[in-house]
């Protein structure tokens, strides 16, 4: 049998992160809140409504920088990920860093697909008022299927995949013990409602950046020195 080669020798660790990457989960939790809240501000919660809304300029423009928001949202939530990582850095567990990076980039790609439809939506009615009345003649049905496609998309799927990332990130968090244990239960509470409640309250989707930026805040906090920190 040949000779099993040697190992390697290991070359050294990579730098950590530059702290300052860290605002990364503040700025998703700004941005993805503001998202929201703007889109509640000019969508009406229910999905059969008619599309009376898409006549009022103001709506259509607070929906369209809802819809720009989000892009910039999911950047920051995948420089956020990284952070994740690097905090975590060697007590990093394969298994539980599989379900952590692939419910996350699914949780964005699931944002960005529910982004595109609507839009979709806003460019087809993006007209002058007295234009969008023809809204009811024969464009309905399409408005009907993209405003409840874009809500299915947020509400029933990518709301379940914020409840996966929240139950392993809390996971890691606390078999490394990067950060202290009542942070991870916070997490728990936070993904166990979006996994139950979503489809009767959607509103609860706003505990997945305010978890994000708990998180964020004590990464930052951790960076610090605790001379520094005394001051």
């Amino acid at each position: 049998m040949p000779n099993r080669p040697e190992s390697l020798p290991l070359h050294d660790a990579p730098p950590p992160a530059p702290q300052g990457v860290a605002v990364s989960g503040i700025v998703f939790a700004a941005f993805f809140s503001t998202s929201l809240l703007l889109l509640r501000l000019a969508v009406p919660a229910d999905p059969a409504e008619p599309g009376v809304w898409l006549a009022d300029p103001a709506a259509r423009q607070w929906l369209g920088w809802s819809l720009k928001l989000i892009p910039l949202a999911g950047i920051a939530f995948l420089w956020f990920m990284g952070v994740i990582r690097d905090h975590v850095a060697a007590r990093e567990d394969r298994f539980f860093a599989t379900v952590f990076l692939g419910s996350g980039i699914l949780l964005v790609g699931l944002l960005f697909v529910a982004g595109g439809i609507a839009e979709g939506v806003l460019r087809m009615f993006d007209t002058s008022p007295h234009e969008t009345e023809s809204l009811a003649a024969g464009s309905q049905a399409a408005f009907v299927l993209g405003r409840r496609l874009a809500a299915s998309i947020m509400n029933t799927f990518a709301s379940r995949m914020a409840a996966v990332f929240l139950f392993v990130t809390s996971s890691i968090g606390l078999r490394t013990k990067v950060w202290p244990r009542w942070i991870s239960f916070a997490g728990y509470a936070c993904g166990l409602v979006l996994l139950l409640l979503i489809s009767e309250y959607a509103a609860m989707l706003f505990l997945l950046p305010a978890w994000v930026l708990l998180v964020s805040l004590q990464v930052l906090r951790s960076a610090v020195p605790p001379r520094e920190r005394a001051r």
